[in-house]
C-alpha cells in the first residue's frame, strides 16, 4: 500500500506567524519534521501541502532546499488541499502530519501505520483519546475514506481540520485508536506560541540539537527536569470548533 505523509504547512498563524520556518537548533521547524519522517520504515514518500497564497512562496523554497515534494492548494479548505494532494501523488493511504510538530516520532508513526494496516482500518489515530504529549499527533486514512469525507463534509471546521468527519461518523468508517500505556497528554510539544518555541529549543539543545532522539527519551527528560514542562503549561490548546 503506497503510504504518503502529507505535511500541512503555511506561514500564517494567529499566535506565531511564520513558525514553520523558525529556527530550532540550527534547522527550521519544517526541516525537523521532514528529517524525523524520513526515519520511518513504512512511509513511501513525503509531500508538503501548502497554500496558493503568495506568503507561502517561502515554504516552497524550503521544500526545494530540503529536496522534498510540495503541493499548493486551498488556504481555507484544507480537506480539499489534502484530497487534491493525494490525487497528485497517487497515495493509497495518507498520513496527516502538521508542520508544528517538530518532535513527531518515527517509531510512533510506524506503530500507527502498522495498526492501520493490521486492523484494516479506514482511519487510525493516536489522538482520538489523547494519551501522548501534544505534538506527537499521527493520523492515517485511506484514499477511499478521504474521498468520502471530501465529498460529504459540509461544516467549516470539518474542511479546516481535515479529519473530524472520520471520527465523528464512526458508523461510516473502521476506526483504530492507538493509546499509550500511561497518560502523558498534559505535556505540550506542539509549536503554536513563543513559549512553545522556547521549550522545544530547550528539548533539542539537551540532545545536542540532533533529530535522532525519541519521544520516550524526551519524556524522561521532562520527568528529570519538571521545570521544562512549566515553560508552556499555561498555554491553552485551541478548540476544534474555534471557541
Amino acid at each position: 500500500m503506497k503510504t504518503i505523509a502529507i505535511i500541512q504547512a503555511r506561514m500564517g498563524s494567529n499566535r506565531l506567524p511564520g513558525k514553520v520556518l523558525m529556527d530550532i537548533g540550527g534547522k527550521t521547524a519544517l526541516e525537523r519534521v521532514v528529517n524525523r519522517l524520513r526515519r520511518s520504515t513504512l512511509l513511501n514518500d513525503i509531500l508538503v501541502a501548502t497554500t496558493d497564497s503568495a506568503a507561502d512562496n517561502a515554504i516552497l523554497g524550503e521544500c526545494e532546499r530540503l529536496c522534498v515534494a510540495s503541493f499548493r492548494g486551498s488556504e481555507d479548505d484544507v480537506l480539499d488541499r489534502y484530497y487534491q494532494a493525494a490525487q497528485v501523488c497517487e497515495a493509497e493511504a495518507v498520513v496527516r502530519i502538521t508542520s508544528d510538530c517538530p518532535l513527531v516520532d518515527p517509531v510512533l508513526l510506524d506503530e500507527t501505520i502498522g495498526a492501520f494496516r493490521g486492523q484494516q482500518a479506514d482511519y487510525a489515530s493516536n489522538t482520538i483519546v489523547h494519551t501522548y504529549p501534544r505534538g506527537l499527533d499521527v493520523e492515517i486514512f485511506s484514499r477511499t475514506a478521504l474521498e468520502r469525507a471530501w465529498a460529504e463534509a459540509r461544516n467549516p471546521y470539518e474542511r479546516e481540520h481535515v479529519t473530524p468527519y472520520f471520527y465523528e461518523h464512526p458508523t461510516f468508517f473502521r476506526i483504530a485508536s492507538i493509546r499509550a500505556g500511561t497518560d502523558n497528554s498534559h505535556f505540550r510539544w506542539t509549536l503554536d506560541t513563543s513559549d512553545d518555541l522556547k521549550l522545544i529549543r530547550e528539548i533539542y539543545s539537551r540532545f545536542g540539537d540532533q533529530d535522532t532522539f525519541g519521544w520516550q527519551e524526551a519524556l524522561a527528560l521532562m520527568e528529570r527536569e519538571p521545570e521544562l514542562g512549566e515553560m508552556n503549561a499555561h498555554i491553552l490548546q485551541k478548540s476544534l470548533h474555534g471557541v
